[in-house]
Order: C-alpha cells, then sequence, then structure tokens
C-alpha cells in the first residue's frame, strides 16, 4: 500500500485563520484512504510551537526559518517518507479534500508509468460563499503560460522530485512554474477532470474576475524569474533561439520600391458592426505625421453591416472626404474571419507596410513616423511593435478616458537578446503591430482560423511568434496607440468558456512554435 506525503506550508500570512486550516487537516484525516502522513512547513521561525489546529499521530510538524517558499518546501520534503508527494498550494486559498481524493489522485498516478505529476479539476469557494466548479484544461508542450490554471493540489511520484532535486530554491516566485517545466520534459502531467459532483477538492478564496491586463501589474522581479525558467526550459528541450540565430535581411530591389514612393504603409482595419467607432480610427489615420499613407476598412458583416455607412462619409463624394488627406478604401467581405480581412487588405495595399489598427482603437499622430524610424535602423527588422495606452469609454456619456491605473504597455520583458524565447510564455506582444508586408504574405499570411480553437482570436500573437523566427522585432517605447475599452470589446467581460478556448488557441501556436525551433536548431 502505497504511502503519501501531504506538505503544507503554514505562516502567519495565510488567507484565512486557523479554524479553516484546521478545517483542512480534518478533511484530510477523514480520507479513506489510511496511508498517508502530512508534514507542514511552519514558516514562523525554527523555534516555534505547533500551530493550534488538531493533533494527530500522522501530523510532523516542520518549523523553519523562511527563506523562500522553494525552500520551505524542500525542507518539508526532506521529512517526507512516501511514495508520493502532494504539494498544496494552500498559502491563500484553504484547502478541503473530499473523501477520496488522495486515493483517486494516487490511483492515476499509478496507472501510467510515465507519470510525472497529476492535476484535478476543483470547486472554487468564493468569499461570498458561492461555489462554481473549475474546469483545468489538459497538459501539452505547449502550455507554456506561467499563468496558466494547474490547481492548488499536485501530487508527484517521490522519486520524480528526488531526481529533479527538489525545487529551484534561486525563484522566490517562479518555483512552481519552473517546477512543472521541468517535470514535464521527461514526464507527462495527468489531468482529472470532473463531470457533476467530481471535483476533487475545494478551495475556498475570494473570486477574481478575469482581466486581460493582470499581467501588466506583475512586479518586475517576478517577471524576469518567469522569463528565467521558460528559458532554461527551452534550452533543456531544443527549442531555444539563441540571439541572432536564424535572422535574414529584407530585401527589395529598386523596382520594388519605387511602387512605394505614392504610399509607404497601409492601415488596415477589420470590422464587424462598429459605425460608432470607425469614423475616430480613419481620423487618427488621416491625421498622421507621415501622410503617404492609406486606410483600407475591411467590413465582414456583408453589404447590410451599418459600419458601411459610417464609412462612407470619408469615401470620394463624401461629406468627410478630403482629397489632401490619406485615401480611405472600403472592401466588403460577408465572411467574419480577421484573418482573411487582414490578408485581403494586404492584397489590395498599395504600401510597404502593414500597420495594425482595430476598428475601435486610434493610432497617435506620430505613429507611423515612429515604426518607419525603426524599420530604417535594420534590414533585419521585419516587425516593428510599439506601445499602447489602455482608454475606457463611458457607456452613458459616450466620453473616452484614460485608465490612468494601468501603466502604458510596452511589453519592456521584451529584450532583443531574449523576447521571441520569453514570448512563449505570455499572451501578447504589444501594439500597434507593423510588418514588411512581402514578409508577411511569404509567410503564409495571417490565420484564417485554421489553427484550433481560434475563432478570431490569436491570428496576430501567431504571426509575431513566425516573425521572430526568422527576423528581428523592432520596437518603439512611446505609446504611439490607444487601446479604448468597451462594452462590445473582444476584453470585456470574458467568461470562462470563451478565456479557456482562447488559452487552447494560442497553447497550440506556442506548441506549433516549439516544433518549428526545434526544428531550426536540428539544421
Amino acid at each position: 500500500m502505497k504511502k503519501i506525503s501531504v506538505v503544507m506550508v503554514y505562516n502567519d500570512k495565510l488567507g484565512y485563520d486557523d479554524k479553516e486550516f484546521d478545517r483542512s487537516i480534518q478533511s484530510l484525516i477523514e480520507q479513506n484512504y489510511n496511508n498517508w502522513e502530512l508534514i507542514i512547513a511552519d514558516e514562523r521561525g525554527a523555534n516555534v510551537a505547533y500551530p493550534a489546529v488538531t493533533k494527530h499521530e500522522k501530523i510532523i510538524h516542520a518549523p523553519l526559518d523562511f527563506k523562500s517558499r522553494a525552500h520551505s518546501i524542500n525542507q518539508a520534503l526532506q521529512k517526507c517518507s512516501g511514495d508520493y508527494v502532494m504539494l498544496v498550494n494552500n498559502d491563500q486559498a484553504q484547502i478541503t479534500f473530499r473523501l477520496s481524493t488522495l486515493e483517486l489522485m494516487l490511483h492515476v498516478a499509478a496507472r501510467h508509468s510515465d507519470c510525472g505529476m497529476v492535476y484535478a479539476d476543483y470547486r472554487q469557494v468564493g468569499a461570498d460563499g458561492a461555489e462554481k466548479d473549475i474546469h483545468l484544461l489538459p497538459h501539452h508542450a505547449g502550455r507554456l503560460r506561467d499563468n496558466m490554471d494547474f490547481g492548488a493540489v499536485w501530487l508527484f511520484p517521490r522519486a520524480v522530485l528526488d531526481k529533479l532535486g527538489g525545487l529551484n530554491k534561486k525563484y522566490q516566485a517562479a518555483h512552481l512554474y519552473d517546477l512543472r517545466l521541468r517535470v514535464s520534459e521527461n514526464h507527462s502531467l495527468y489531468h482529472v477532470e470532473a463531470k457533476q459532483n467530481g471535483h476533487l477538492y475545494l478551495a475556498k478564496a475570494a473570486a477574481k474576475a478575469h482581466d486581460v491586463f493582470d499581467y501588466l501589474l506583475a512586479g518586475k522581479d517576478i517577471q524576469l524569474e518567469m522569463e528565467d525558467a521558460i528559458t532554461e526550459h527551452l534550452k533543456r528541450s531544443g527549442a531555444y533561439l539563441a540571439p541572432g540565430q536564424n535572422y535574414h535581411q529584407v530585401e527589395y530591389s529598386r523596382e520594388e520600391d519605387q511602387k512605394f514612393k505614392q504610399c509607404i504603409a497601409s492601415v488596415v482595419i477589420p470590422v464587424f458592426d462598429r459605425k460608432q467607432f470607425i469614423g475616430t480610427a480613419i481620423e487618427s489615420v488621416q491625421a498622421q505625421t507621415l501622410q503617404n499613407v492609406e486606410v483600407i476598412v475591411v467590413v465582414n458583416g456583408g453589404p447590410n453591416d451599418p459600419t458601411i455607412e459610417g464609412v462612407k462619409p470619408y469615401l470620394d463624394g463624401g461629406k468627410k472626404y478630403d482629397p489632401n488627406k490619406p485615401a480611405v478604401r472600403l472592401i466588403v467581405e460577408d465572411i467574419n474571419n480577421i484573418g482573411h480581412c487582414l490578408n485581403k487588405g494586404m492584397r489590395e495595399a498599395r504600401g510597404k507596410f502593414y500597420v495594425q489598427l482595430d476598428s475601435d482603437d486610434r493610432l497617435k499622430p506620430d505613429a507611423v513616423e515612429k515604426l518607419l524610424k525603426v524599420f530604417d535602423s535594420d534590414p533585419q527588422i521585419a516587425m516593428v511593435i510599439g506601445s499602447y495606452e489602455v482608454w475606457e469609454k463611458n457607456s452613458q456619456t459616450g466620453e473616452i478616458i484614460r485608465m490612468e491605473k494601468i501603466p502604458v504597455v510596452t511589453h519592456d520583458e521584451w529584450t532583443e537578446e531574449n523576447g521571441r524565447n520569453n514570448l512563449l510564455r505570455i499572451n501578447g506582444a504589444g501594439a500597434p503591430r507593423s510588418a514588411h508586408i512581402k514578409i508577411i504574405q511569404q509567410l503564409g499570411g495571417f490565420g484564417l482560423n485554421d489553427t484550433p480553437h481560434c475563432r478570431n482570436y490569436g491570428e496576430d500573437y501567431d504571426l509575431v511568434l513566425r516573425t521572430s523566427e526568422q527576423y528581428r522585432i523592432g520596437r518603439v517605447w512611446d505609446p504611439i496607440y490607444d487601446v479604448i475599452r468597451h462594452e462590445g470589446g473582444t476584453d470585456h467581460a470574458i467568461d470562462q468558456i470563451t478565456i479557456d478556448r482562447n488559452d487552447n488557441a494560442k497553447d497550440q501556436m506556442r506548441l506549433e512554435a516549439i516544433q518549428r525551433r526545434k526544428k531550426i536548431n536540428r539544421k
């Protein structure tokens, strides 16, 4: 009968009181699997008394002087005598085990000879007592995001942890991220899915609404640790790209360059039913300091899309038409496929460069000028990515106000040396994105929702990945773009189904990127 060593932490800063900590222990005592022990890594100091919780012969109190969470867990591992180790991330969430949690997770691990870790769906209990089931995603090699939810209870064969040497003590924040990356390199991670009443444990914590900008508020020191963890993982996995590796130059013949004298950049705007925003977007292009640009609006709602009426005033003969301003061109499609719209716009473009603009956003007046200066600095640069501010439109007044709590989004985690590797752990590279149109077309263009789970999502992220594997990515660190949040936006009030679908899409893109990079390294 295999033994399970459960490891939990205890300190003065838990997100709950001793009574709830005691409930966690009671739920262990009530397990229908009896061969277990609990090691409590008490981070209050080496000479502290046992906490005021249930005493039991299977509980080992392990007081220690806190250095890092990785150090605490490693100290606890030294006291484990089990064949399997269950790490419980109970720092902020109080965990209640169900009667068969240990037995079920143990049996999952035991029936798979290649098992490195078992994780499971759980039930989240909010601060208001409301409960909801959390269904996690199955693991694969593209699950490189540092924010991917694996739950709070992880079971490992003891031999796997021993071979890895425990947790990496150099990390203060990336210890668990690094651990599951290292485990995944030589073992499989098994996910226990739950149907009705099938969750394996309850996690009581304050539920927080999903915010696509949460990552911006993470400290720089945390970001650097996470970057180090993913970089080392890619090196061990054969998917790391060294600085300057596999870069090519963007080349044009004299005849090609002659074509761009009248129009240097084409701003392509794919849009569906955004009449109230499209005028602002168009006018932001026409206000550019460089006027040899054009606007290509690709309406994808068919001939009855209301956006068309918002574009017509800017066309020849319209009330807002000005022959001295950048031309506006209209293309009407009836399939809502963003990748197709972007590819179609570039096939019709007269410019040398594509510039991104979403229909509900706007460019700063010097956006194109600053983007082109970076392109001119190095022929190896095929794409330039800018920085942006986040604004919000008041649904009642229509007023657009800068969201001061969100700093200018520079994505300064991107570095010349390692940006394209670090990109595999985060969900975005910044905006606006601009690129040589010929290079985009050589790379196959934007995705057409032909990547699994992709529904008008991530086609730009995939393009950045593919471009970065062969060319330099230039940066503009000044804000040159305004992202405008509003009730109808794609990042407003996202439900969990949409979040999971989006994560699945980008993780699939990461998986494909890893395969491409390994192929590059085999050349």
